[in-house]
């Protein structure tokens, strides 16, 4: 009778739902109806009520009957009310109230949903359990309006928080629409086959869309399949639904196509899954989790036939499925292409076979599960039956992440021992200790914190103990111990607190995770009477549900970060992601390669990742810096010279280039460039270029972004322009024709130049049209692609004003944020950003002169992170402030101070909602604004054009001078900081050194008659466009009263002449080694006297290791210092002045004038050695005749080879560059662009010698190497530049690539 009547009344709530649903859509209201208030009181029910008048009957909105609401018998969070609705609804808000007249009222509650009264779902907002506020008071009415609406038939309230001045009160509504449904049921052995009917497709698009809910975490769910052997199955594995694409019968990996989704699908909750195919790519949805899949080609197209569901019908599949991998389940609105299969199953239509027990309504199992949530959870559990001297039989189920924790323990009856069933390591371990015995321990199972439910059973009779993990499938131990395994009372889970009279002792860590079926010999206990207080005890229990959380569905480890979690958290390892945080979020690596220069990085090869935290990945690339601009360097697979000849069936040759870096890097590289180049070069004879008799272009490349686009343009002219650079110069070989190939003649010719429309960059492809003809000869290269300058990493605005601010769009950064910039100031405080939502904000702030604040709400309140420095931060230099905040933490770097960080709550709100605008350098208020610059301001990876904005905005100035004051020291040996308007350069004027940062020593290998001569000239005489490069002039008529000499050498001879000044008053200056290997200083500054010779103590330095002497004189005080030594001073006698200078020579003297004959013995025989970072006050004569031969007052005889003498790089970062890529070294001239080898004014060269006999043209060639020798070519490489001249055959090298251009420690020079 109670079964019927309970039928009865869903049936009558169900009629009256549609009613008034029917009534609420006619009122432009849709699935809005109210739910509860016409449910009859036996429709309630409740953990417990005070009296009968505040009984759950009575919990209904607006309503006064009995007491005014109901109240439990006491006000705790083990308290509950659960409606029934009679049938399964869409619930779309919830409303509450306080009980009527009083001062009991809920401030904060929970809602859980069921579809039989059992097996509870907490209702979750993103991805959290949602805690809903309640009531300020016992009358208004609060409405919540779900975010995802719920289909349930059961509603059960779970209170958090009411009013501290009373008790649990509670009237409430819950408003939605019926929900109709087609449902079927499979008991493993049952399934459907649907074969549709033949003839054309009227789907547009292929698509499945089902819900399905099952206790088994594996079997199939559908089988798709067609004549053409294409196949598509959706099958739960372990929990996880896979969707599988297959071509033929093979279970290789190149026939099929695999991807999973979703996690704990086997919790007996309905899913929603849907697939749908468009052309190349499928979306694949498991609730609210999409992947979207790029299709191989071969796996699209759909012909499927026939669909099997519930089991695999294919049976030529090599796949063997049992009944044990069929689905036994529940599946709802199963639509295949707009086809409702369980709909014409239902009607038994010939096109759905039913095979087996297959059920059109949803028969689940009941199954009561409790959840430990916590270190204070436990159950207590008496034994149901009275302990049995032969022993006793224990079985349970759990699942849990963790790898540690007490599942069971209890003691031995008559106080003999303790039992431990518990988790360590991820394996199941028994421990029991007797009184006199040795401990007995046994161990079964491994991985066992998967999250699976996993079965144990514990079997003790007398002489024989076992332990069983999952059956025949898991693993079992057995011992045989001399005593029985009884009890009387279990703990499940942990112990009691401490001070409870229960004899429960745990030494191991509690159990957090799920239980089920305890059973005691074969009886399962009744855990709903445990949740009625009427059986045993337990705290911190979740009982009738399983509250376990997969936290790595969907990962939030980004990047590839592997996910590991335990029950309350989770771990991203981001080893070998190249990112960092807790989230794998932040790059490791700088976005390019003008960031790696100002944190004083050389050339070198350096990882660029050019967006950071976004999507797009790092890419190893080459950064060339140099002392005017950052070269970015990025290869391709075919930058040398390269030979084309006429080829028979060939009208056109082409060519495509495969670049080192990703489309979207080349991109990005490229657009936050100042300026981008590429060489382009082509020699020809007889090879036309552009021109055509029908005027349409014989050649093209192709260039730019994505797939690019063709040109027509060469290089040096204006796109679109079908020129090449000669035209614009009005200097072509025939000036009839735009290109110098374009003339057709029988001479070699070129046209070469660079590219420098960053639009039309980079090459892609060459097409080159006029090689087919008899006589016909070319060859072309493209270069690398080069660009400097960053837009993003100097990017500045100045904030003149505390009132000034820049607005930008709201920052969008839910999930996880990263915001990084550099600031300067005098100010002691102001807000660098601050952006607000409605209750959710975030805010970076300067707080005093010595702090910085990072501040933030996502719903859980106010979290702040700060980081303290023990240095001021107002002293106007650059510091880099550094914020990251993801759902698992938030941190905060300061410059190179430890980070510090702020955990997330747990389980609390995760997104960040923001509305208003991004505020830079003040706030909405106006108060609190920052004074000062803000620099590279990057969210997410992506830069704010602070200068643009600033440009327009009232109180803000684009751009912040002023980085030497922070970079400055970056400059090395004696180098100078030069402030740009962006950016900062180092002077290397009045070094001896070289580089961006004059930290690479120049250095020479001298041989016996090598020879440099600096003349000092006279004041009146100034060299015309001299370089800035240059130090500044020491004229011949100075009188010096001091000198700062340093300089490093390696040599085995002794004794030899190091350095030599003269002066035309008779006087010099010499640092020589005598013969004991000892270094001399020789002074003659009285010519009437001899000279003064100071000697040094140092021994051994001839003995070919590299030695770094420094002498310095101020009037009569002479100190000495070699290598790290304690320095040497000694005192002039004769005279304080050195009067006129004129030479300073290096290596042999050619000319020794007035010197005294020993000296003038060794000046003869010269210096054989290597010398290095040559200094005389500001003139370095070394660095003079390498690198600025055409603008000194110096010079050279005999061979010089620049190369390094062995020392090390200054720059402490030195050590971050990896192997010098061949052919990224400048040519001599550091810092200039890579040019070709070859230079358009050969054009002209090579007709006549075409008709020169064979010796002639090797003669001629011997003088022209000759030559080139002479003008300074590289004679130690391998590889040779070779002019057009030198041959009529192939008028230039297959060489000529500017990336095989020896470095400047290569080149030797003979004058």
């Amino acid at each position: 009778m109670d079964l019927w009547s309970k039928k009865v009344r869903g049936i009558i709530t169900q009629l009256v739902l549609v009613l008034l649903c029917f009534c609420g859509a006619t009122g432009g209201e849709v699935c809005h109806s109210s739910l509860v208030s016409n449910l009859l009181p036996s429709s309630f029910r409740s953990s417990s009520q005070l009296s009968a008048s505040h009984g759950p009957g009575f919990a209904k909105l607006n309503r006064r009957e009995g007491a005014g609401g109901w109240s439990p018998l006491s006000s705790d969070r083990y308290q509950w009310l659960e409606v029934d609705l009679g049938g399964r609804t869409q619930i779309s808000a919830v409303a509450t109230q306080g009980r009527y007249g009083s001062s009991d009222w809920l401030t904060a509650y929970l809602l859980m949903f069921s579809d039989t009264g059992h097996n509870w779902k907490q209702y979750r907002q993103e991805d959290n359990i949602w805690a809903f506020p309640g009531n300020s008071n016992a009358d208004s009415v609060v409405q919540h309006k779900l975010q995802h609406p719920v289909i349930t038939r059961y509603v059960r309230l779970i209170p958090l928080d009411w009013n501290p001045n009373g008790r649990i009160g509670l009237r409430l509504e819950t408003y939605g629409c019926p929900h109709n449904s087609d449902v079927v049921s499979f008991d493993g052995h049952s399934s459907l086959l649907y074969k549709p009917s033949p003839g054309p497709r009227r789907a547009t698009r292929e698509s499945i869309s089902l819900k399905f809910k099952t206790l088994r975490n594996s079997g199939t769910l559908l089988h798709a399949a067609g004549r053409s052997e294409h196949s598509l199955t959706l099958e739960l594995e372990k929990g996880k639904l896979l969707l599988v694409l297959r071509k033929g019968r093979s279970s290789s990996a190149d026939g099929r196509h695999r991807v999973s989704l979703g996690s704990l699908l086997d919790d007996q909750h309905w899913h929603q899954v849907t697939v749908e195919q468009h052309s190349n790519h499928l979306n694949f949805t498991v609730d609210k989790s999409t992947e979207w899949l790029q299709i191989p080609p071969r796996l699209t197209h759909w012909d499927h036939d026939q669909m099997s569901v519930g089991a695999d019908h294919d049976l030529g599949s090599r796949r063997s499925f049992g009944s044990d991998r069929n689905f036994c389940g529940c599946l709802e609105n199963l639509i295949y292409n707009d086809v409702n299969l369980v709909e014409l199953a239902q009607q038994r239509d010939q096109l759905v076979a039913v095979k087996g027990n297959v059920t059109f309504s949803c028969a689940e199992p009941i199954f009561v599960a409790v959840t430990f949530t916590g270190p204070q959870s436990f159950l207590r559990l008496p034994r149901v039956a009275e302990p049995s001297s032969t022993g006793m039989t224990l079985g349970l189920q759990f699942r849990t992440w963790n790898k540690a924790g007490l599942l069971l323990t209890f003691e031995l009856s008559n106080h003999g021992g303790a039992v431990w069933l518990y988790l360590s390591k991820a394996v199941l371990h028994l421990q029991i200790h007797k009184p006199g015995r040795a401990p007995l321990e046994l161990n079964a199972g491994s991985a066992l914190n998967d999250g699976q439910w996993h079965s144990v059973v514990l079997t003790s009779r007398r002489g024989h103990l076992t332990i069983t993990v999952d059956g025949d499938e898991g693993g079992a131990a057995q011992a045989s111990p001399s005593f029985v395994v009884t009890t009387t009372e279990l703990f499940f889970g942990g112990c009691p607190s401490e001070g409870s009279d229960q004899e429960c002792m745990n030494p191991f860590k509690v159990f957090m995770g799920c239980m089920r079926l305890l059973t005691v010999d074969s009886q399962q206990l009744d855990l709903i009477k445990v949740q009625q207080r009427l059986m045993g005890n337990y705290s911190h229990l979740q009982v009738d549900m399983c509250g376990i959380i997969d936290r790595c569905s969907p990962n939030h480890c980004e990047h590839g970060g592997t996910c590991s979690q335990s029950w309350s958290t989770f771990h991203c390892n981001c080893s070998g992601t190249s990112y960092s945080g807790a989230t794998c979020h932040s790059s490791i690596h700088e976005q390019s390669c003008e960031a790696y220069k100002h944190k004083g990085n050389t050339s070198g090869y350096y990882y660029i990742d050019v967006d950071g935290s976004g999507p797009v990945g790092p890419q190893l690339i080459y950064c060339n810096m140099t002392e005017d601009v950052t070269w970015t360097v990025i290869q391709h697979n075919n930058t040398e010279l390269t030979r084309i000849r006429p080829s028979s069936g060939k009208t056109r040759h082409s060519t495509h280039f495969e670049y080192a870096s990703k489309d979207e890097q080349l991109a990005a590289i490229i657009g936050q460039s100042e300026h981008c180049e590429q060489e382009l070069n082509y020699f020809c004879r007889r090879s036309r270029l552009l021109h055509s008799p029908d005027g349409s272009p014989l050649s093209w490349w192709v260039g730019g972004p994505g797939e690019g686009q063709r040109q027509t343009y060469w290089a040096g002219a204006p796109p679109g322009s079908q020129r090449c650079s000669c035209s614009l110069r009005q200097n072509c070989v025939d000036p009839k024709h735009r290109c110098n190939c374009d003339a057709d003649r029988t001479e070699w010719a070129n046209d070469s130049g660079l590219l420098t429309h960053k639009e039309t960059l980079p090459v892609r492809s060459l097409v080159l049209g006029d090689v087919h003809r008899p006589g016909s000869e070319g060859a072309y290269r493209v270069g690398p692609l080069r660009c400097h300058g960053d837009k993003n990493v100097w990017n500045a605005a100045f904030f003149d004003k505390e009132t000034s601010y820049l607005h930008f769009p709201t920052f969008h950064g839910e999930l996880s944020a990263d915001i990084s910039f550099l600031f300067k100031t005098t100010s002691s405080s102001g807000v660098f950003l601050e952006n607000l939502g409605i209750k959710d904000f975030i805010r970076i702030e300067l707080s005093s002169s010595t702090e910085v604040l990072f501040s933030f709400d996502v719903g859980n309140g106010p979290l702040e992170v700060g980081v303290k420095a023990a240095f001021p931060l107002d002293d106007n230099r650059w510091h880099r402030i550094r914020a990251e905040r993801n759902i698992k933490e938030a941190t905060l770097r300061l410059d190179e101070l430890p980070a510090a960080a702020q955990e997330a709550p747990a389980d609390g709100h995760i997104h960040l909602q923001l509305n208003s605008q991004l505020f830079i350098g003040g706030t909405a208020s106006r108060q609190k604004g920052f004074r000062g610059c803000i620099r590279a301001l990057q969210l997410n990876g992506v830069t704010l054009d602070l200068e643009e904005r600033a440009r327009i905005t009232p109180g803000v100035q684009a751009g912040c001078p002023g980085h030497c004051s922070s970079y400055g020291s970056l400059c090395q040996n004696h180098g100078r900081c030069v402030e740009r308007t962006s950016s900062f350069s180092c002077n290397c004027g009045p070094s001896a050194y070289t580089g961006a940062f004059c930290d690479r020593e120049v250095s020479a290998s001298f041989k016996a008659g090598t020879s440099i001569s600096y003349t000092f000239k006279e004041q009146a005489v100034n060299g015309p466009n001299r370089s800035s490069a240059m130090p500044s002039p020491i004229y011949s008529d100075v009188t010096l009263r001091a000198e700062n000499i340093s300089l490093s050498f390696r040599t085995s001879q002794s004794p030899t002449l190091l350095l030599y000044v003269s002066s035309s008053h008779r006087e010099y200056l010499a640092l020589l080694l005598d013969k004991h290997e000892k270094l001399e200083v020789r002074y003659r500054l009285d010519s009437s006297k001899d000279a003064e010779i100071l000697r040094s103590k140092t021994r051994n330095l001839a003995n070919g290791h590299l030695h770094t002497v420094t002498v310095s004189r101020l009037a009569d005080a002479v100190s000495v210092q070699i290598d790290q030594n304690t320095k040497e001073d000694f005192n002039l006698t004769s005279d304080v002045e050195f009067n006129g200078i004129r030479l300073l020579a290096l290596g042999r003297v050619h000319h020794p004038g007035e010197m005294d004959p020993e000296l003038a013995r060794l000046g003869s025989l010269g210096f054989t050695g290597c010398l290095s970072a040559v200094l005389f006050n500001s003139v370095s004569p070394l660095k003079a005749a390498l690198l600025h031969p055409d603008t000194s007052p110096v010079t050279v005889t005999g061979p010089l080879v620049q190369s390094t003498c062995g020392s090390s790089s200054t720059n402490p970062y030195a050590a971050e560059t990896t192997h010098h890529q061949s052919g990224q070294s400048g040519p001599v001239e550091t810092g200039q662009p890579l040019v070709n080898a070859m230079r358009s004014d050969s054009a002209l060269i090579g007709g006549v010698i075409a008709v020169v006999i064979f010796v002639a043209v090797s003669a001629l060639a011997v003088m022209a190497r000759l030559l080139y020798r002479r003008r300074g070519t590289c004679q130690n490489q391998d590889i040779k530049t070779v002019k057009p001249e030198d041959s009529p055959e192939l008028p230039f090298s297959s060489q000529t690539s500017s990336h095989n251009i020896p470095s400047e420690n290569q080149r030797e020079y003979f004058i």
